[in-house]
């Protein structure tokens, strides 16, 4: 493992509301995976602070130590699983999606022991973004295969419901302050709620028909931001009353791509952006 420093990175970034652009002024740390081309993503935060990761490319799941800089792999047991998305319970386990395996997995990592779940009656899916809800079900997107997905970690059962609109391409995933999914219809201009007792999905249309919003976040407000990445903007959505609230155009323009986003404890956004072959943060203020 190799550990590379940027000291005081000079950061470009977005003030929207305020239309300036500031300059952000960052140290950025740069660590090798120890599996080459291992395409690490969806980097998400365990409860003792471990920083974990789907290695997409490599078929294994990776464990970052924030405080020594060292690193763990797990191999997954069935070949070509495709993880993509994770996400630990109170516990320390790990769930994992796994898009092309076609099953949710669960990780232990004090003995290394998985666990895979499926549908019982043999439904295709395709897992992508996992989150628990506050009562410690998780809850799954599924990308092609247009369903969202219930796991009940108590017993193993999992419920699907699907998108009434076609190849919606359900997307990111949240859940609201009273305990409803919210999600993203990659594939049209809509986003959704699915009532957990139900499992009845409402879409909620955006007013430009070209809109494709991929991931989302939640406020400290309870509202939602949502990144537009067909049209290059960040959505401000209102849950309660159904409708977009404010929507800001990214400083790189409509092929910017802004994928991404993740709003910190003060209530501002970070948006990664990934269009004209840049990645970089941007900051929001609303």
């Amino acid at each position: 493992m190799s550990m590379r420093a940027l000291p005081f990175f000079t950061l470009a970034a977005t003030l929207v509301g305020f239309v300036t652009v500031g300059v952000l002024n960052v140290e950025i740390h740069e660590y090798e995976v120890p599996t080459p081309k291992s395409r690490p993503h969806d980097p998400a935060v365990a409860p003792d602070g471990m920083l974990w990761y789907t290695g997409q490319g490599a078929n294994k799941l990776g464990r970052f130590d924030p405080k020594n800089g060292e690193f763990k792999e797990y191999p997954l047991k069935i070949p070509n699983s495709g993880p993509h998305g994770l996400v630990a319970d109170k516990d320390g386990n790990i769930w994992f999606t796994a898009i092309s395996g076609g099953y949710v997995g669960k990780l232990n990592p004090k003995n290394g022991e998985i666990a895979e779940y499926r549908p019982a009656d043999g439904t295709e899916i395709d897992p992508h973004t996992p989150v628990f809800d506050q009562n410690g079900v998780l809850w799954f997107t599924n990308q092609e295969t247009n369903y969202i997905g219930r796991l009940d970690p108590k017993t193993g059962k999992m419920t699907l419901s699907k998108s009434p609109t076609p190849h919606a391409v359900p997307y990111g995933i949240v859940i609201l302050q009273n305990n409803t999914p919210f999600f993203c219809e990659f594939g049209t201009n809509k986003l959704a709620s699915i009532d957990p007792s139900t499992m009845k999905i409402r879409e909620y249309s955006l007013p430009e028909a070209g809109a494709r919003p991929r991931r989302i976040a939640l406020a400290p407000d309870g509202t939602i931001y949502s990144t537009d990445f067909a049209r290059g903007y960040l959505g401000h959505f209102d849950p309660s009353g159904g409708k977009l609230l404010k929507e800001w155009l990214s400083p790189g323009g409509s092929e910017s791509e802004p994928y991404g986003i993740a709003i910190t404890n003060d209530g501002q956004g970070l948006v990664q952006r990934i269009g004209r072959d840049t990645q970089y943060p941007g900051q929001v203020r609303s």
